[in-house]
C-alpha cells in the first residue's frame, strides 16, 4: 500500500514552519472507524465511466491529520496511483475554488471567481456536457449550496461566483442527470420570481427537498436540495454523502453506455477558512468514508475510473503534533485564505495509470476525457 505522504514529498511539508502560525489545536477522534484493504481491478480495460472527487481545500497536510486520527488508516490509501495537481489560475498564483473547479471541469485555466466562463467570456462546456455527448450519465454531489463554486463549475456558467441567483437560474440547462446538494433558497426565494423547482420539474427532473424523499425515489432524473444553505456537519447530517453517492452510483451506471459523476467533500474548506479544526476533521473523515465506498463500488465494476483530488489548499494548515495510538493530532492554521500550494491526486481502477506525475489541474480534464474516447473505440473485428 502506498504511503499518504508520497505525492507531495518533502518540498510541501516544510512550507508551513514559513507561515505566522495561529494558536495550536487538539483533536481526538474517539470513535475510529475500520479501513479495509479494497483491491484494483484491472485497470488496463476500456475506461467507460469517470467518478472525480474533489475535497474542497484538502490538502496533503489535512490528509495526514484525518490519516493520524484515525489510527494510521484511511481508504483513500487505496489507491495505486499518486500525482501532484497545480493549482494556480490564470490571473493569481493563489486561485479561488470558481477558477480552479472551472480549470478541472472544461481544461481551462480562466480568472480568479469565474465559474465555467474563459478569460475571455465565453461559455466553457464542462465534463458533464461532455459525457452527455457522448451519451453517458451524468451528475453531481455536493454539500454545499449548489450555487457554490465547485458544483456550479459543472453545471453553470457566470463570469462572478458570487451571482448565486444566476448560477442556480442556470441549472435547468444543466445535462447532469442526479443533482445533491442545499441552497433550496435561491431556488424560490428569487428577487426574478422564479421557482427553479417547477422549471426542473418541466425538463423531467423528480424534486426531493429532503434526504428520506430522495433516497426513496426511483431511477431517473433527479434533483435533491436538502438544505436552504450549505449541508450541516457531518456530526447533524450523518452519512449523508455517502448515501447520496451510492444512490447516485446506483441511478447513473444503468446507462449501458457509462457515465460521469462529480461528487465534492465541499465544507472541508468552510470549515478550513474559520479554522474549526473538529469541524475540518468531521468533514475529511466523513469524505474518506465516502471515498471507501466509492472504491469498494468501483472495485466491483471494471471499467471505472476513480480520481481523488483537492482544487487548492486551505488554512495554511500544519499537523504540529500528536499520538496516533490515541487517535490525537495537535495542529495550527496559518491563515484563513487558501495559498498556493499544488494537491495531491489520486486514482484508482480502469485508466488510473494516466495519473502519475506532476501536471497542471487542467490535465485532471484532459486525462479523463483522453480516457473516455480510448474507452469509446471498438476493437476491430476479429480481435
Amino acid at each position: 500500500m502506498i504511503s499518504l505522504l508520497r505525492p507531495l514529498a518533502c518540498v510541501l511539508l516544510l512550507v508551513p514552519s514559513l507561515l505566522t502560525a495561529g494558536g495550536a489545536q487538539r483533536f481526538v477522534l474517539e470513535h475510529p472507524y475500520q479501513v479495509t484493504e479494497i483491491r484494483e481491478p484491472d485497470r488496463n480495460v476500456p475506461v467507460t465511466s469517470v467518478i472525480l472527487m474533489i475535497g474542497d481545500g484538502m490538502g496533503i497536510h489535512h490528509l495526514s491529520a484525518a490519516w493520524a486520527a484515525n489510527r494510521g488508516r484511511l481508504f483513500i490509501e487505496n489507491c495505486p496511483v499518486t500525482g501532484i495537481s497545480k493549482t494556480w489560475c490564470a490571473d493569481k498564483l493563489v486561485t479561488d475554488s470558481a477558477a480552479a473547479g472551472t480549470a478541472m471541469a472544461t481544461g481551462t485555466k480562466t480568472l480568479y471567481k469565474r465559474v465555467a466562463v474563459c478569460p475571455k467570456g465565453g461559455k466553457l462546456d464542462s465534463l458533464v456536457d461532455k459525457a452527455a455527448d457522448m451519451g453517458k450519465s451524468t451528475g453531481v454531489v455536493a454539500t454545499c449550496a449548489l450555487n457554490d463554486a465547485t458544483p456550479a463549475a459543472f453545471c453553470a456558467n457566470n463570469e462572478k461566483r458570487s451571482d448565486s441567483y444566476g448560477i442556480i437560474g442556470d441549472y435547468p440547462h444543466s445535462r447532469a442527470d442526479f443533482i445533491f446538494g442545499g441552497g433550496s433558497k435561491y431556488f424560490t426565494q428569487r428577487p426574478d420570481g422564479r421557482d427553479i423547482f417547477k422549471e426542473m420539474e418541466a425538463q423531467g427532473y423528480r424534486v426531493a427537498r429532503t434526504w428520506e424523499d430522495a433516497a426513496a425515489l426511483p431511477s431517473g432524473k433527479t434533483l435533491a436540495v436538502t438544505a436552504p444553505g450549505n449541508l450541516p456537519p457531518p456530526s447533524r447530517r450523518g452519512d449523508v454523502l455517502r448515501r447520496a453517492t451510492l444512490k447516485a452510483l446506483d441511478t447513473l451506471s444503468r446507462n449501458p453506455e457509462g457515465f460521469f459523476l462529480m461528487v465534492e467533500g465541499s465544507n472541508i474548506d468552510k470549515a478550513a477558512h474559520s479554522n474549526k479544526l473538529g469541524e475540518m476533521m468531521e468533514e475529511l473523515l466523513d469524505f474518506d468514508r465516502t471515498a471507501g465506498a466509492v472504491l469498494d463500488w468501483a472495485s466491483k465494476h471494471p471499467g471505472t475510473l476513480v480520481v481523488i483530488t483537492a482544487d487548492h489548499n486551505t488554512g495554511a494548515f500544519a499537523l504540529t503534533g500528536g499520538n496516533r495510538e490515541k487517535g490525537e493530532i495537535t495542529a495550527r492554521f496559518g491563515s484563513g485564505s487558501h495559498d498556493g500550494m499544488a494537491v495531491p491526486v489520486y486514482a484508482f481502477g480502469a485508466g488510473s495509470g494516466a495519473f502519475t506525475g506532476i501536471y497542471e489541474n487542467t490535465d485532471i480534464f484532459r486525462k479523463i476525457m483522453e480516457a473516455f474516447k480510448k474507452g469509446a473505440v471498438k476493437p476491430a473485428p476479429g480481435r
